[in-house]
């Protein structure tokens, strides 16, 4: 490959990681670059989930460092996230993948709308519920958000943010630490089942590990610094693209301006 193709891999792979640890949908920059690449979309998928183990172990470690990781709480909901991450993955290959996209964009709207008009929420969390035990419902509802994330993993982090805060009650820094851990988890067991599929390119897979575990270093410090109201904005904003991006209204304005 020529220098500047290792150069837009790290690149990729540092706005990944930072994207990734503050909010998610990281994977949108990083699968489209490994498909332009010439890799087949099912080894990109699994080639991708080496950045984002390296990038999780390094979020992990700078969030448990500054004290604002709840391990206990991410164990937990890391166990029904594993099990539905290892029954995505070996489905990854038999899902209409058009239509879930747009599924997931709608999705995303209405998440859109309901951190615009409920901030408090998402900067406050709800103490009284942080210390209570999962539920059924609750474990049940981070099953499929791990079987999704072992599907394709672009986005999930998203939907974890929003379990995280409306269901188990997180402000969003925390639930951010809280999320990379489960993460972290389920990424080990999907990449397995990629690895044994032999989707894995493991030469690119590092490259992109480097600059996204050195994103996930530089969110991790600023989501501490800078504080939940940030980590909002940026949410919003990623949001707000990812929906756009997965409903095709970016091919809609292109087609309009051909």
């Amino acid at each position: 490959m020529a220098w500047y193709i290792y150069l837009a891999v790290l690149a990729a792979g540092f706005g990944a990681g930072f994207i990734n640890t503050l909010a998610g949908s990281g994977s949108l920059i990083t699968l489209p670059l490994l498909i332009f690449l010439g890799i087949p979309a099912t080894v990109a998928n699994g080639t991708n989930r080496v950045g984002v183990l390296f990038q999780n172990i390094v979020s992990v470690s700078s969030f448990q460092r500054q004290k604002m990781l709840d391990v206990r709480g991410g164990l937990i909901l890391s166990a029904p996230a594993i099990v539905g991450s290892v029954i995505g993955a070996q489905i990854a290959v038999d899902l209409d993948e058009a239509r879930m996209r747009q599924a997931i964009g709608v999705l995303m709207v209405v998440m859109l709308v309901v951190i615009l008009l409920r901030p408090k929420r998402w900067l406050q969390g709800e103490l009284e519920k942080m210390g209570k035990r999962p539920s059924l419902i609750q474990l049940i509802i981070f099953f499929f958000i791990g079987m999704y994330g072992g599907f394709l993993q672009a986005g999930v982090g998203i939907f974890l943010l929003a379990g995280l805060v409306l269901s188990i009650g997180y402000d969003l820094v925390r639930a951010n630490a809280v999320k990379v851990l489960i993460v972290l988890a389920f990424t080990i067991s999907a990449l397995i089942i990629f690895v044994l599929n032999d989707q894995v390119d493991w030469g690119i897979g590092l490259l992109l590990a480097v600059g996204n575990s050195l994103g996930a270093w530089a969110a991790a410090r600023m989501a501490v610094e800078r504080g939940a109201n940030f980590v909002r904005w940026l949410l919003i904003a990623v949001v707000a693209v990812s929906a756009a991006n997965l409903l095709g209204v970016f091919s809609w304005i292109g087609q309009l301006f051909n």
